[in-house]
């Protein structure tokens, strides 16, 4: 839950707007003794994104994901098998 006086709610009114939009509760607050008076909330919460594919549902992981590369492929992770650069030679 977060907490603002009216002058911050005013002052940063889009930021507080944002946060309800995730779901966060605003209370706006009155007086030296920051006595609550109004709440901000969304009318329809923003809902929070899945992050890839494993969040995705039904994707599931094929038993040949967790299987070792093949030698080759590795080769070619590591930049063993990637062919050379001539060196360049400048002429003078």
């Amino acid at each position: 839950m977060i907490s603002a006086t009216i002058f911050e709610a005013k002052t940063n009114l889009s930021a507080l707007v944002r946060k309800a939009r995730k779901g966060e509760k605003v209370i706006i607050t009155s007086g030296r003794k920051r006595t609550p008076v109004a709440r901000l909330e969304a009318i329809d919460a923003t809902p929070r994104k899945r992050l890839g594919a494993l969040e995705t549902a039904g994707f599931v992981l094929g038993k040949a994901f967790f299987e070792p590369l093949p030698e080759a492929e590795l080769r070619l992770w590591n930049g063993e098998d990637e062919p050379k650069k001539a060196a360049r030679r400048s002429k003078k």
